[in-house]
């Protein structure tokens, strides 16, 4: 009965236009037929009804074919009038190896030239989620769409050698915008995509750029082939040792003028050993910080910055957006700086996990949280140490962010009282909408000690959690405000790229503990 329900809302929201595309593609070999003889201003409404209805066969025909200028992903399948549902984030893999597959037949379909009105695709709109609507339940991520997209151009080209293909191909030229997700597994493959793009008709342009797992001298040859001009955003993460110096030769020697997001591996910076030239280097990269003047975006955690924060902010030009400092040793004067810079009144997402904020500097964020009472939409305070003798600091500060969408707290040692305490300040944040909070201390054994390893964090009571979850729950739902979403990740927010790569960044993660263990040994050997 509900699933029927369910059936005819979703009638509902669709129109007869809708209805009509899907009882079309229903009868798939007819379909296939039949395509190319649609108005051209049906294509649209076919590819998402497509999508809604995983017809992998159809999608292809559809792009081979497409006659349209423009092939925008989030357009495409996003909210439309003919169907209000939103699927830009059905990263589904049947579905869009299909749609990158009839690209390249796009490319080599023999049709005259004249009909190949194709510009621009832009695969940006595209975005990974946890959990997938699809039938099929199996994703294509970012990093298997950077796969992707690197073997069709490999193959358009291995085609084109061919001594019976079309010549009229040389005329056909579309740039695929894309967001590109490099690791050693497929470094080869796309730097080859890169390298070949002036002869390839499909052009590779990369938005967003993310790299894991890469050794220095790899990483920044492929950053010049991607154009560094034309990225957006910049994302070194995790198993790439980058170092305050190596950041410097990175900086002098690539320009990033488009540059508006930049994230940093752990450890970039470690200023407790700091000599009077490393200080020069820093204050150097400041600057050239201050030159890309699209930047909002700055993502430091895990760098130690005790004392200079200063050096690194304060010659930036654009106020930041979104700040993320977790656990970074942050001091008083840093605190100081950031709650009286031009950036405090600006930020919409702040990330202070890994600070004693309620005991050691209450003052200063307090005062920051007051400027940025007006634009913060996220704040993540993570193993802060709030707890019940010190979470009125967050109270007091947290009252006026009017605009605050989601509060993450996770490992704090707050009990059952504490979060009562909060949830109830919670309720009266008119947009928020979720909440990550901690297992109350409560749930834990008496000498349990925080922060809280892996052993520790899953040795709760669960029935004991989850009673004081639904009490949280009752004091949302006195006051209306049932929307708001409460959750305890154990062990954080769900990572696409991670769940994507996490063996290869295992496996590279071992390869360097042994390294590591093998240097160490013959240091001692050497003794």
């Amino acid at each position: 009965m509900a699933a029927k329900t369910r059936q005819e809302n979703s009638y509902k929201m669709k129109t007869l236009r809708f209805v009509a595309a899907e009882a079309f593609i229903s009868k798939q070999e007819y379909a296939k037929l039949s395509i190319r003889n649609i108005a051209h201003n049906l294509y649209p409404l076919l590819l998402k009804a497509c999508f809604l209805n995983e017809k992998e066969e159809i999608i292809t025909i559809l792009v081979e074919n497409w006659p349209l200028s423009d092939f925008n992903f989030s357009k495409l399948l996003g909210k439309t009038v003919d169907c209000p549902e939103d699927i830009s984030h059905w990263s589904c893999q049947r579905c869009l190896t299909a749609c990158l597959r009839g690209l390249k037949n796009y490319v080599l379909n023999c049709s005259p030239t004249y009909s190949k009105r194709l510009k621009v695709v832009d695969l940006t709109g595209i975005r990974d989620v946890q959990f997938q609507s699809c039938k099929c339940k199996k994703t294509l991520g970012r990093w298997g769409r950077t796969q992707l997209i690197s073997e069709i151009c490999f193959e358009l080209l291995i085609e084109m050698q061919k001594s019976d293909f079309n010549p009229s191909i040389f005329d056909v030229d579309v740039d695929v915008k894309c967001n590109l997700f490099v690791t050693e597994k497929i470094y080869e493959l796309v730097v080859q995509a890169l390298l070949m793009r002036c002869h390839c008709p499909l052009k590779i342009r990369c938005v967003d750029f993310r790299a894991d797992s890469l050794v220095l001298r790899k990483l920044f040859y492929i950053l010049r082939l991607a154009e560094p001009s034309s990225i957006h955003k910049l994302e070194i993460v995790h198993n790439v040792r980058l170092e305050i110096y190596h950041l410097e030769v990175l900086f002098n020697n690539i320009t990033f003028t488009q540059l508006s997001s930049l994230t940093l591996p752990a450890s970039t910076f470690n200023v407790t050993n700091y000599t009077a030239e490393d200080e020069a280097i820093l204050c150097t990269i400041g600057e050239k910080l201050s030159n890309m003047v699209h930047l909002t975006e700055l993502c430091l955690s895990f760098s130690t910055l005790t004392g200079r924060l200063r050096k690194l902010l304060s010659p930036l030009k654009t106020p930041l957006k979104v700040l993320e400092l977790a656990n970074c040793s942050l001091n008083q004067l840093d605190m100081a700086y950031l709650a009286n810079s031009l950036h405090a009144e600006y930020l919409e997402q702040l990330d202070l996990s890994g600070h004693n904020i309620a005991e050691v500097f209450p003052s200063t964020f307090f005062k920051l949280l007051s400027k940025a009472s007006k634009t913060l939409q996220v704040l993540i305070l993570e193993e802060c140490d709030i707890g019940d003798m010190n979470v009125h600091v967050l109270e007091m500060g947290i009252v006026h962010c009017l605009k605050l969408k989601e509060l993450k707290f996770l490992g704090n040692p707050s009990t059952a009282i504490t979060l009562r305490r909060l949830f109830r300040v919670l309720a009266n944040l008119p947009r928020l909408r979720y909440i990550e909070f901690p297992v109350p201390k409560d749930c834990y054994p008496p000498d349990v000690s925080y922060p809280l390893d892996e052993a520790s964090l899953v040795k709760y009571d669960h029935q004991k959690y989850e009673t004081i979850k639904q009490t949280l729950c009752r004091i949302l739902r006195q006051v209306a405000r049932e929307d708001i979403l409460v959750a305890t990740p154990l062990f954080g927010s769900y990572d696409s790229a991670i769940e994507e790569t996490g063996m290869e960044l295992g496996t590279c993660l071992l390869t360097s503990f042994k390294d590591a263990l093998q240097s160490f040994t013959a240091s001692l050997q050497k003794l």
